[in-house]
């Protein structure tokens, strides 16, 4: 075995503290140093210079497209390749040919992802609506910048907006584009970015512009009066909740429903489907139906097809004899992607800053910034206007006395003292003299300076017509609002997506296909549920909580069986226990608040299991008032998810119950007090945003702090709390009544 080599003596080492060797060495470097160095250099990345869009309604990766595309005289002109473009494109945005390509893709108007493309497109660009179908490489498709995009380049040369250099300095790109509508509310924009994320709907055009107009005219007005809803190219329908629709306005978060159009075609007993949903595919469809068919959950399809064509998409499912297609069509409405939501996060850039915001703070920034450009294009337009007026007022000063002029141009001996003399004779500077000197000699006669002369008047009302605009606020305002009405002629286009204002229910089906067998259901303080089988139950008992989490209700049920679970924004929401996957104890459970969509903010306080719902419920408020509401008001014919205004909003709820049979029970407050009273005392209401009675009269600061039923209670002597009449102030509890753990704590 041959011996290695020993180094030799006074060879030459390489000292590079930078090679570690052939081992990897761990590096030892505190959180903070590496959470500054490394993460986050690259997560301010992500979100301001790639997936968070601008003002402008553009991401860097759009602004560079399109002024690439502009620069290259596409617009009005022929298409060229888009292997051009991209090849182009990769001067501002060195970040691969593929990507570039992928954002064409999207901006075209091919590939149907925007209300008004960007991209007027020639070749397979794929749909918007499949999951499948593939682009056209970029050698075999052509491409030119669609109209519309001749109103963000309008001012890109009159310094409405600033321009930095290039990743290698080598030209100049602009930081925004000077959109003259709100194209951050007409093109829909979606990006994920490092801890956030942005998700913008569109709006029809013309009901942005006429929200802007609106919103410039006056900042308080009713922003739904005029932008209806969102709009969407995919077409359907949109399922109108004001209350949603609402929030989102003024929040900028919130969801909304979307579901497909269809028709049924009555001779041949078959349903065609021609718009579904923006944020669902053909295949998704597609593969949903024939997953319920396979299991037997639908019966009443035959066969199911895709038939998109060019003339538009179409899914066509055929029936079997005796089929109700409206019943069916509900049906897969709740269980397919034919209705799919919609989340909103309207999170913008703003200087640089991420913002979530609702429509009206979009509206306010869009109108600053783009009163800002339309000044700095009138200081452009102004300064010319100075320059011009500037030189027309040497020559006025020198047609007036042309001869002197000639005289002075024939003495000069040099041609460089022409200038200084004519400086000198007319007591002008430099750039006029020049300008002078340089006018042609069959240009000095009567009728050039006449015209020159009027010329200098017209210039003169001009500058001061633009001074006093951009001294004025109001007149450009009322220069936005004529360039809104403009858009709004030239490209407004009808929506493509319905309202339906007549919200259809969700038929209850009664639920045929779904398996009914024993659960039991274990809920917890914070609102983590689990749904356990008597078999795991028995296998594994001990249930697992978060920590300072702990178990709150608990109920032997079916699988059918439905759930009413109240929040502290007086809603109710149902849902059914087929709903949850079956759980086992070791896990945490599904926490409610996320599985039934709450509003942000929103949170847990009670729930109840209604069986029949016979019976009523009890509602226990801080200000002493128990309600008792009839449990069958919050019985629906259809499977509503959300009932609002659940109970009373005049004092917080401190805690409900199911009241089956009339039963003692106990209440007390923060100053120590208790009574007993019995529920028979208490008239149900049909109503359920009933105050109720007052139970417990309470002094000034203390309020009612919790209620349960008297066996579930340590009170040993129940005499003394009971109440003969009520409302009663209660007595003191006693040391021997409050059992190990405080009544607070029941």
């Amino acid at each position: 075995m041959a011996k290695k080599k020993a180094p030799q003596e006074g060879g030459k080492r390489v000292d590079d503290s930078n090679v570690l060797g052939l081992h990897a060495e761990v590096l030892e470097q505190p959180i903070t140093q590496t959470l500054e160095i490394n993460y986050m250099p690259y997560a301010m990345s992500v979100i301001v210079s790639r997936a968070i869009p601008e003002i402008d309604g553009f991401k860097p990766s759009h602004r560079k497209l399109l002024y690439t595309m502009y620069q290259m005289k596409l617009l009005g002109g022929n298409r060229t390749k888009s292997a051009n473009v991209v090849g182009a494109t990769m001067k501002l945005n060195p970040h691969g040919d593929a990507a570039i390509y992928d954002t064409m893709v999207r901006l075209s108007r091919g590939y149907g992802a925007l209300l008004h493309p960007l991209v007027d497109s020639k070749g397979n660009f794929g749909k918007v609506y499949s999951r499948d179908m593939a682009w056209a490489a970029p050698r075999y498709t052509e491409v030119r910048l669609d109209p519309i995009c001749a109103e963000f380049f309008r001012d890109i040369d009159q310094d409405a907006v600033d321009f930095v250099p290039n990743y290698d300095g080598t030209m100049a790109e602009p930081t925004l584009l000077p959109t003259t509508f709100p194209n951050v509310l007409v093109s829909s924009n979606m990006g994920i970015a490092v801890g956030m994320a942005s998700n913008i709907c569109g709006f029809n055009l013309a009901e942005v512009c006429d929200t802007t107009a609106a919103y410039l005219k006056n900042p308080n007005c009713d922003l739904m009066a005029t932008l209806k809803a969102p709009d969407f190219p995919t077409g359907g329908e949109l399922l109108y909740d004001e209350r949603e629709l609402s929030a989102i306005y003024e929040t900028g978060r919130g969801s909304f429903k979307v579901q497909a159009r269809w028709r049924y075609v009555k001779e041949e007993n078959l349903i065609e489907i021609y718009e579904i949903p923006y944020s669902t595919t053909v295949e998704a469809i597609m593969d949903k139906v024939s997953e319920l068919v396979k299991n037997g959950k639908v019966k009443e399809i035959s066969d199911m097809r895709d038939e998109t064509d060019l003339s538009g998409l179409k899914l066509t499912m055929d029936l079997k004899r005796g089929t109700d297609p409206d019943k069916l069509m509900a049906k897969l409405f709740r269980m397919t992607p034919l209705r799919d939501s919609f989340s909103c996060n309207f999170n913008i850039l703003i200087a640089g800053m991420p913002r979530v915001m609702g429509v009206r703070q979009i509206l306010e920034e869009w109108t600053a910034w783009r009163m800002e450009s339309i000044r700095r294009r009138t200081y452009f337009v102004l300064g010319k206007r100075r320059e011009k007026l500037h030189l027309l007022q040497g020559l006025q000063k020198i047609l007036l006395d042309i001869d002197k002029a000639i005289k002075i141009i024939r003495e000069t001996e040099e041609d460089a003292e022409v200038v200084p003399n004519l400086m000198i004779g007319f007591g002008i500077d430099e750039v006029q003299a020049e300008y002078v000197a340089d006018i042609k000699l069959r240009n000095i006669n009567k009728e050039y300076i006449l015209k020159r002369t009027r010329e200098t008047e017209d210039l003169e009302k001009e500058i001061a017509d633009l001074q006093d605009l951009v001294d004025s606020p109001g007149r450009i305002k009322k220069t936005i609002v004529a360039e809104l009405a403009a858009v709004k002629k030239k490209y407004a286009a009808p929506r493509r997506t319905g309202l339906l204002y007549d919200l259809p229910e969700e038929t209850d089906d009664g639920g045929e296909d779904v398996p009914d067998y024993p659960v039991n259901v274990f809920l917890s303080k914070e609102g983590y549920f689990k749904k356990i089988t008597p078999q795991s139950l028995r296998m594994s008992s001990e249930q697992k909580y978060k920590e300072g989490d702990g178990a709150y209700l608990q109920w032997e049920c079916t699988n059918r069986d439905e759930l009413l679970v109240f929040t502290d924004r007086q809603q109710c929401y149902k849902t059914r226990m087929s709903d949850f996957e079956d759980a086992k104890a070791s896990v945490l459970g599904d926490y409610l608040p996320t599985k039934l969509g709450f509003d942000e903010g929103e949170s847990f306080l009670w729930a109840c299991v209604p069986g029949d719902y016979s019976g009523n419920l009890l509602f226990f408020f801080e200000n002493g008032k128990v309600a008792r509401v009839e449990l069958a008001g919050y019985q629906t014919q259809t499977r509503r998810k959300r009932l609002t205004g659940a109970y009373s909003d005049k004092s917080p709820l401190v805690r409900g119950f199911l009241l089956r049979e009339d039963m003692e029970m106990a209440v007390w407050s923060t100053e120590g007090r208790c009574l007993i009273f019995h529920t028979a005392a208490l008239n149900p209401k049909t109503t359920r945003t009933t105050q109720g009675v007052a139970v417990m009269t309470l002094k000034p600061k203390y309020k009612v702090e919790g209620a349960a039923p008297l066996d579930q209670t340590p009170i040993q002597n129940a005499a003394r709390y009971r109440a003969r009449s009520l409302p009663v102030s209660g007595a003191l509890l006693k040391e021997e009544d409050r059992g190990e753990e405080q009544m607070s704590l029941l």
